[in-house]
Order: structure tokens, then C-alpha cells, then sequence
């Protein structure tokens, strides 16, 4: 599918001026989670992460990104008033940071991104950088969700996700407008160059089909964009392993000085039922939600593959791919729900997403059954 429909539009760019819009950047002392909590009808439950203050010594910190597997993490509410969970928030930052997991993103889908305040987003990103930080994991890169509409919010989103903690801004391309978007990809180009030329942390590139009307960006557009210094990777979640070949290969060869441990622009795999597949193309891993639940499953993957033994890594690929069926099918309910019934925490997403029935929670609980009965032997 192309980017866009190759409608016609008025002659002439807007986005190079977004290079010189000035956003505030925040003060150490800002950066307090109490300072973040939000002032409109809600606020985040009481929690030991909202008077703490942060240590700047490892806050902003250059923090590569190499392959593995990288994890959207969710986000968890008070049961009763729907607030932030913050405790619960750190516990399982810290949790995936001792499975041995690459790297964190906040703001995905998988964290309800679309449910949460400019203020909440900024909570849940610092609570989980001074999580990974007080538990000896400051070298954990965090990558933070930062799409939006305009190219304006996009860049502010990627200036409050700095100043919280992350390191990279993972985003998604506009769709709202599509049909009024200029032909051959230039306003997609355009944006994703402005933005990435105002942020002050580098970009990835998010390409989500299933999140944005359709829109499914062309190996040409990504390799293209990857080009720009400040775009750094992508993370394919459209499934499409020729496409993520392409990528792969023609950015290795743009590259002057390919190293395969930490390359310059990062090919990843949106979803862990198919990590040894985008291995095989030339990826350099996965950004999937399933590894919530079952990280050591998802790492074993990937090690088993790199280590030759192809056979093994098959057998327990196709253990996980069963179980990504299952989180595919129940999307951030289902894993909230997993989580729950297998793990003791999750609780469940923000309203207006329904409470899973009694019949459901059995049924996904089923349906991972057998890969956490592989985490828990690993």
C-alpha cells in the first residue's frame, strides 16, 4: 500500500519553519515527578517515586542503541480511580531490566499512550528512567512514544519526552489529513525531517499501518529518511519482512563503517512473532509488546538463532509465536490480563477499553499458558 493517496495540495512547505520553533526546556528541578503530576480533574496515586528528587549524574546519558530485544511497556492504573500507578509502573520497568532485556519504550500502544496527558506521559517516562536508574540499570536506553497530529505537538512531544528521561523519540507518521497530504511522500518526508531536525533526542521511525488509517510507509521513504543523521531506526510492526530486508540492506551498505553490534540505523521487528524471520533478513531484533509477559522467552529467541543452533531457536519461536496470537487477538486488555493472571499485577486499561468478562481472562490465560510455562524454565 502506498504512504498516501496522491492527492493534489497547495504548492509550497510549511514544516522548514518548525526548525526554529523554541520549546522550554525543563529545569532540573522540574524534573520532579510531583512537578509532573497533572493539574486537571485527576492526579497520580501516592507513591514513594513522587517526592523523590532525581540524580542528574546518569539522567541524560549516552545510551547506544544495539540489538535485542526492546519491550513497549504498559502502563497501570489504580483499579478505582483510574490513576497512575506508579509503583506498579517501577516494579515492572525493574522486572524487565533483571530478564535482560535491550532496552524500554513508553508511550506505545502497549502503554496506552492515547489514554494519557501531556503531564502523565511525562510521569510515566521519568518514573520509569528513575526505576531503571536506583536499580543499576542507568545503561537501559529508554525509548518514548511521540507521535502526533501536527508537526508543532510531535516536536513538543519529543522536547517533554527529553526532559523526562528518554533517549529516542519513537514516531508514528500523521494520518488524519492523508488526502490532503502533498504526492510522492514529500509531506510525509518533510515532517519527519522538521521533527527530526528541532528534537533533541534522535528519532525512530514507527511504521503501524493498523494506528494510522493505513498508511504504510515504502522501504524507499524509510531508507530515504534514514539518511538524516537524527534518524536512527525503525520499528516495522506491518509485518512486511521484505520490506524490512530492504532496509536493512541498503542501510548497512549507506553505512561507512558497518558494525553489526551497533549499527547506525536499527531494523526492528514491531512484533515477536516473527523475530527469528527478521533475524534471517538482516534485523536487528524486536519491539514487541508479548515481552511484558514473557521477556526470557522472547531473549532465548534471539540467542538461540545468533548462537547457530537454528533448530532449537525454531522450536521456541514457534512457542512464542502461539503465545503472540494470543496478545495479538486481545490486544493491551489481553496482556493487562495475562499479566494479571500470571505474573499478580496488570489491573486493567483506562476507560473507556472495557473490563475483560470472566470468560476471557480464562480463556488468555489459557492461551499463554504454555509460554510462561517456558519463561518460568528459563
Amino acid at each position: 500500500m502506498a504512504p498516501h493517496l496522491d492527492v493534489p495540495s497547495p504548492a509550497g512547505s510549511f514544516a522548514s519553519n518548525f526548525d526554529r520553533i523554541a520549546f522550554r526546556a525543563a529545569t532540573s528541578s522540574d524534573l520532579r515527578p510531583s512537578s509532573l503530576a497533572p493539574t486537571e480533574s485527576h492526579s497520580p496515586s501516592s507513591s514513594t517515586y513522587e517526592n523523590d528528587s532525581v540524580e542528574d549524574g546518569d539522567f541524560h546519558m549516552t545510551r547506544p542503541l544495539i540489538p535485542g530485544v526492546y519491550v513497549p511497556t504498559m502502563c497501570f492504573f489504580n483499579e478505582r480511580t483510574e490513576n497512575i500507578d506508579v509503583d506498579a509502573l517501577a516494579r515492572h520497568a525493574v522486572r524487565l531490566a533483571k530478564a535482560g532485556v535491550t532496552g524500554l519504550a513508553t508511550q506505545g500502544s502497549n502503554g496506552e499512550a492515547v489514554h494519557l496527558t501531556h503531564a502523565e506521559r511525562q510521569l510515566v517516562t521519568l518514573t520509569t528512567r528513575k526505576a531503571l536508574n536506583e536499580a543499576g540499570y542507568s545503561h537501559i536506553p529508554i525509548i518514548v512514544g511521540c507521535g502526533a497530529q501536527s508537526t508543532r505537538e510531535t516536536i513538543q512531544y519529543c522536547c517533554e519526552a527529553w526532559e523526562a528521561g528518554g533517549d529516542y523519540a519513537l514516531v508514528l507518521p500523521p494520518s488524519y489529513y492523508a488526502p490532503l497530504f502533498a504526492p510522492s511522500s514529500k509531506t510525509i518526508e518533510e515532517y519527519f525531517t522538521a521533527v527530526a531536525n528541532a528534537s533533541p533526542i534522535p528519532l525512530i521511525i514507527y511504521n503501524f499501518p493498523g494506528a494510522v488509517n493505513g498508511m504504510d510507509l515504502s522501504s524507499d521513504v524509510i531508507i530515504k529518511l534514514s539518511q538524516h543523521p537524527k534518524i536512527v531506526g525503525v520499528k516495522l510492526t506491518c509485518g512486511n519482512t521484505g520490506k524490512l530486508n530492504r532496509v536493512a540492506a541498503a542501510t548497512r551498505e549507506l553505512s561507512k563503517d558497518y558494525d553489526p553490534d551497533k549499527p547506525d540505523f536499527l531494523v526492528l521487528a514491531g512484533s515477536a512473532d516473527f523475530s527469528i524471520q527478521s533475524l534471517i533478513v538482516g534485523g536487528h531484533g524486536i519491539l514487541a509488546g508479548l515481552a511484558n509477559i514473557t521477556p526470557k522467552a522472547c531473549i532465548k529467541t534471539i540467542e538461540l538463532y545468533k548462537a547457530g543452533q537454528y533448530f532449537e531457536a525454531q522450536r521456541v519461536q514457534e512457542v512464542v509465536s502461539r503465545g503472540d496470537w494470543t496478545a495479538i487477538q486481545g490486544g493491551v486488555v489481553g496482556v493487562k490480563a495475562g499479566l494479571q493472571a500470571w505474573m499478580g499485577y496488570g489491573g486493567y486499561a483506562r476507560s473507556p477499553l472495557p473490563k475483560p468478562t470472566t470468560e476471557q481472562i480464562n480463556s488468555w490465560k489459557e492461551g499463554f499458558r504454555e509460554l510462561v510455562l517456558l519463561e518460568k524454565s528459563l
